[in-house]
This record gives structure tokens, C-alpha cells and sequence, in this order.
């Protein structure tokens, strides 16, 4: 299938709209034939003015280069890891793949001293036979490979040792069909069973374009970017986006804006950004470590479309910045909230550039029973939840009971099932899990197939409102989690926990997310504690998701003993190595107390609610981080 580029912008000068492209190949060939010395991408090496350039005759050119390096050891259709810190040699390798016809498979660089799960586990699904990376890289990544038989077996290719003049000239000309593989977004964590989204120049085309309307892009377009490139939202919004619409953008390493968020908005003030965003999360951390006197020399009237998703949206988070900014040029009409998966290569629904964020308040009751209930704002049990767009042209929701299968009425909450051209093709060789995830039926009409998003929400006057994440992933600053994973970490991590007896879950601190484990300890380990004479335990009273207090009441009355201290710090240490992350709240638990189903497997939600009544039998808790 042939795409024209720019269909609804027909005014668009001829370099901003190609007539027809099949693959992100024949997109990225234009452009180096018809603007070759553009600056497509600006790389931020230290956040703010040490600055390297790619125009798009540099990016073929290189492109070309690393894909004749490819074709010498890999066929069409194998797979290739990028290992790489954010910057422009990982875009130069990403095209070199798809010029290639090999598959590839963006993936975080391991950090020193870190676990080589993740990438071991990628390997394996994937069965890549090659993996580019940088020299930088590939030497400090030796000293971690000796023992790491199946990573040293990989075929190592360092993409800035390549003769660039002499290897392009190598390059066997290559033009994949629409319908072929361009890379896999790995979605899970660890230990898991990883899963590999099968995303095709197909979807990414038809994603592109749908962004490209949305957002109003145009050639006059300037994108600021810091998310991180190896997953979809940095990738397909922040990298190929700009490449379609035939506009320049300014990268810069997440590293560099956790540092110092006050880079992100220098960034788009220095360079007029038209276009740029983030998880909710990022907009917060700005409210959090800018202070007033670095407000006087950013000028933010250029910003256009502030992107907002991947996480749960704040109301009063989106109110907070407006309000911050406006000095600054800011306009609350900016924020753009969305909804989008991997699964759905991005964007699934989004508003309107020049709208204020749907607001829409609900009984906070209600809702957690799936039912949607008008309330005033003011009331003690109202919830406030911002809109997140309607569906995108040639995009469909629709809201299914997870359980019946049958769509569900205006008044409930369900789960948000999507179609669309947009929809990739499965999951990397996991033929039954791809079955169920993307070839949903409504029961009561066989309408379908669908994607089964995993998430709940409704929709109401056509805006899709998002309520909550009916497949357990944690989403802390903008990462996803996946709670088997923490959790047998945790189980892992000391012989005194009972296998398959841990729980992960996140709750809302004001207004970002933090992470909760409970886990049970062996029988024997509680014998210790009943010998040392513990007293009984006092609960706390019932917090909400929106104030929540650590529930330090549930605290035993004696300090924690030494082997109790051993036994937190070591599930602290273990969690933050694998998973780069804080525990909020820890709590040990008496034998058989996890909510569990008939079936065996952990009720995370109900075990959410016991945590936050109090009413969870736990023998110690650690709660450092408030």
C-alpha cells in the first residue's frame, strides 16, 4: 500500500510531501534527494550548546554505509540489537537496519555494575545474531561479558569504526514492501517472558500520518525532544515524525533533562520548539526543580502542541504548569493529551491544538465499582480526569467488558479495546498470547478484531477518558513496569521469601506514582519475630489514592531487628539494581496473607486496597522514602 505523505496539506511545498512512500527506506530516500542539506536532527550533547548535526544526505549516506556492513553478515528478515545512548549514531543504525531489510531491536545499553537480564532475555526471544553499538560502548561493555556466554556469541558491530565513503558504495539497494517487519518494541521487563511488538512500515506509515494531522504539523514545524529513543513514543514521535513531516528537531538525552529539567524548556525556548511533550511526569518534575529565578529568560509562546501521555494525566498538574509558565508565554491551550501503546505502534486518540484539555469530574466511588457518575467538583468524593481525545481518522474505540466481552454502555467503565491500520501484527513469535491481545470479538455483535489494550476507561461526548490499567503495569516517570518482574526480584532476592508470594503496585503520591511491595516471609522466619516478642500491630486509617500518607502506624513498636533490616535492605538493593527503582513502601507479611485467586495467581488490585485500608498483616514495614 502507497502512501501520500501530506494528503490533507496539499498547499505544502513539494519537499514536505512525497507523492508516494511504501517504507520509512523510500521516506528517508526523498528526503536525501530533494532537501540533502537540511539539518533533519540537532543532537544536545551536554543538554544545552555543544551541538552535532545530521542533514539527511549525512543520514543516507551513513545509513547506506552501516547497511552494506549488515548485508555481509545478515539476511532479510534477521534481527539486530541497537545498543546505544541516546544521539545520532542510533538513528544512523536504526535506518542502517531497515536499508538493510534486517529487523531491528531497539534496547537500553546495560549500565556498569547492572544486571544483564534484560538484554540476555531480549536475545533469546528475538534470536538476534548481531548487535550495533558504539566503540565507547563495545569496550566498556567487555569487562561485563565474560561470564555472558549468549552475549558474547552475538556478532559485534561498532557503527562508528565503519568507512563511511567506501562501505555506502557496498550498499545492495534494498526496498521493502509496506507489509514487512521495520523493528520490534520489546514491552516487558526482565524476568518476564519478554514480548517483541511486530511493527511494519504499514503501521508506522499510518501512524505517521495520523500524527501529522493531528498534531498540525507542517514544514514550518520545529520538534524539542528528550524522551528516550528506544521506545515509541521517542522513536516514532520524537525521531520518525519529524523525518515524515520534513521538519527539523533538537534531541537531547533523558539523562541530561532528569539532571536539570530546566534544559527541556531552555531547549524550546532557544530553538522556537512548535512541538514538544512528555509523560505527565515531566511536566511535574519542571514544577518541582525549576526555580522562579530561571523563569525570566525562557520564552515558551512558540509551543504549540505539548504532548501528554503515557502515563496518567493531572488535572492539577496541567493547571499548575499554565499557570508557572504563562509568564513565559505558555498557553494552557497547548497541553495536547493522548493515548497511545506500543501495540498500536503510537497514537491511538488525541484532542484538538487549539482547545483546552477535556476536564470531566466523577464520583470517586463509583468509579472504582466501573461506574461513571456526574459529580461537582467539589465534592468530598469527586475525581477529576482529563480527556485524552477522541479517536484519530481510520482509528476505532470501543469499551468492552473485560469479562463478557460485550461493549459496554455510556455509564461504564471497561476495557479499551482499538482497531485501526495502525494495529501491529502481534506479538514475536508468541502465537496464543498474539491471538488473544489482538483479535478480540465483541461477543455481542462479532464485531472485531480489536486490540485488547489492557487498559480501562470510557468515553464520553466521543473523548476517551482513561481510569485506570487493567494489566497491572506500573508506569513510575515514564517507564513501564511490569509487576511479575519486581516481584521475582523480590522473591529472589532473600531465601526467607515464600515463592510466589509478592506483590508490586503503584499508588499516587500528590501527583506522581510510587512503587509498593508486599511480600510474604517464610513460617520459620516468623517464628524469629514471634520469639523476639513483637506486639501486636495497630492499623491506620484509611488513606485515599490522591493524599495518601505512609502508613506509618503500621509499624511494629520496636525497631526492626538485625536480620529484619538485612532482610529490607537486601529486596531494596535488589530492586533498584535490576529495575532502576525506589521502593515507596515495603512491607514483610505473615504467611498466607497475599490475596490470591482460586487459581494460585496474586490479586494485585485487591491486595492494593488491603494496603491502603491498613488491613494487611504485616510483620515490619519500611517506609524511608516519603
Amino acid at each position: 500500500m502507497e502512501y501520500n505523505v501530506a494528503k490533507t496539506n496539499q498547499s505544502h511545498t513539494k519537499e514536505a510531501c512525497p507523492p508516494l512512500v511504501d517504507s520509512l527506506v523510500d521516506l528517508l530516500r526523498y528526503r536525501a534527494a530533494h532537501q540533502p542539506d537540511q539539518q533533519g536532527f540537532t543532537f544536545l550533547v551536554d543538554g544545552e550548546t555543544e551541538t552535532l548535526h545530521l542533514t539527511y544526505a549525512e543520514l543516507d549516506t551513513k545509513a547506506r554505509a552501516i547497511a552494506a556492513a549488515l548485508q555481509s553478515v545478515c539476511t532479510p528478515g534477521d534481527r539486530a540489537l541497537l545498543v546505544y545512548q541516546p544521539g545520532l549514531e542510533y538513528i544512523c543504525a536504526f535506518f542502517g537496519c531497515l536499508y538493510a531489510g534486517v529487523i531491528a531491536v531497539p534496547i537500553y545499553p546495560p549500565r556498569p555494575n547492572r544486571s544483564l537480564t534484560r538484554l540476555q532475555s531480549v536475545i533469546a526471544d528475538s534470536h538476534a545474531i548481531v548487535a550495533l553499538t558504539t566503540h565507547s560502548i563495545l569496550s566498556k561493555l567487555e569487562r561485563q561479558l565474560i561470564d555472558a556466554v549468549d552475549i558474547r556469541a552475538l556478532r559485534w558491530l561498532a557503527t562508528d569504526s565503519i568507512d563511511i565513503t567506501q562501505s555506502c558504495q557496498a550498499w545492495q539497494e534494498a526496498h521493502p514492501g509496506g507489509h514487512e517487519l521495520a523493528f520490534l518494541q520489546y514491552t516487558s521487563g526482565s524476568t518476564a517472558t519478554p514480548k517483541g511488538v511486530m511493527i511494519t512500515h504499514h503501521n508506522l506509515l499510518h501512524n505517521l500520518e495520523l500524527i501529522y494531522q493531528s498534531f498540525e504539523h507542517s514544514p514550518e514545524s520545529q520538534g524539542v525532544i528528550w524522551l528516550p529513543p528506544y521506545h515509541d513514543m521517542g522513536l516514532i514521535g520524537g525521531i520518525l515524525q519529524p523525518l515524515y513531516g520534513g521538519f527539523p528537531v533538537v534531541l537531547m538525552s533523558p539523562f541530561i533533562f532528569l539532571q536539570s529539567p530546566i534544559r527541556w524548556l531552555q531547549a524550546i525556548s532557544r530553538y522556537q520548539a512548535t512541538t514538544s511533550g512528555g509523560p505527565n511526569f515531566a511536566y511535574d518534575l519542571c514544577l518541582r526543580k525549576i526555580k522562579p529565578e530561571q523563569l525570566h529568560d525562557l520564552e515558551l509562546s512558540s509551543w504549540q502542541v505539548a504532548f501528554n501521555g503515557a502515563e496518567p494525566i493531572s488535572a492539577q498538574t496541567l493547571q499548575d504548569f499554565a499557570t508557572t509558565f504563562k509568564p513565559c508565554g505558555f498557553r494552557s491551550e497547548a497541553f495536547f493529551p493522548c493515548y497511545g501503546l506500543a501495540e498500536a505502534t503510537l497514537i491511538v486518540s488525541g484532542g484538538q491544538t487549539i482547545a483546552q484539555p477535556a476536564i470531566k469530574t466523577v464520583q470517586g466511588a463509583a468509579l472504582e465499582q466501573h461506574q461513571v457518575v456526574p459529580i461537582t467538583a467539589d465534592d468530598p468524593d469527586a475525581r477529576t480526569l482529563v480527556g485524552c481525545g477522541s479517536a484519530l481518522q481510520g482509528q476505532q474505540i470501543v469499551i468492552a467488558d473485560p469479562e463478557t466481552l460485550c461493549q459496554c454502555s455510556a455509564e461504564e467503565v471497561g476495557e479499551i479495546w482499538v482497531a485501526g491500520d495502525s494495529i501491529a501484527q502481534g506479538y514475536w513469535q508468541q502465537t496464543d498470547v498474539s491471538a488473544e491481545t489482538f483479535h478480540a470479538y465483541l461477543a455481542d455483535t462479532s464485531e472485531g478484531p480489536f486490540l485488547r489494550t489492557g487498559d480501562y476507561g470510557f468515553v464520553a461526548n466521543a473523548e476517551l477518558f482513561v481510569t485506570g490499567r487493567l494489566k497491572d503495569v506500573i508506569i513510575i516517570n515514564g517507564r513501564n513496569h511490569y509487576p511479575q518482574d519486581i516481584e521475582w526480584t523480590v522473591i529472589q532476592s532473600y531465601p526467607g521469601i515464600r515463592p510466589n508470594c509478592a506483590a508490586a503496585f503503584s499508588i499516587s503520591v500528590g501527583s506522581e506514582e510510587r512503587l509498593i511491595v508486599v511480600a510474604e516471609l517464610e513460617r520459620n522466619y516468623i517464628n524469629r519475630y514471634q520469639k523476639n516478642g513483637k506486639k501486636p500491630l495497630a492499623h491506620s486509617t484509611q488513606p485515599t489514592l490522591t493524599n495518601f500518607v505512609p502508613p506509618t502506624t503500621l509499624m511494629v513498636e520496636s525497631e526492626p531487628n538485625a536480620v529484619e533490616k538485612e532482610i529490607l535492605a537486601q529486596i531494596r538493593r535488589a530492586v533498584a539494581k535490576e529495575h532502576d527503582l525506589q521502593i515507596h513502601s515495603l512491607l514483610l507479611l505473615k504467611p498466607g496473607t497475599i490475596p490470591k485467586t482460586s487459581s494460585g495467581k496474586i490479586q494485585r488490585f485487591t491486595c492494593k486496597a488491603k494496603f491502603l485500608d491498613g488491613t494487611l498483616e504485616n510483620v515490619t514495614t519500611s517506609t524511608p522514602f516519603n
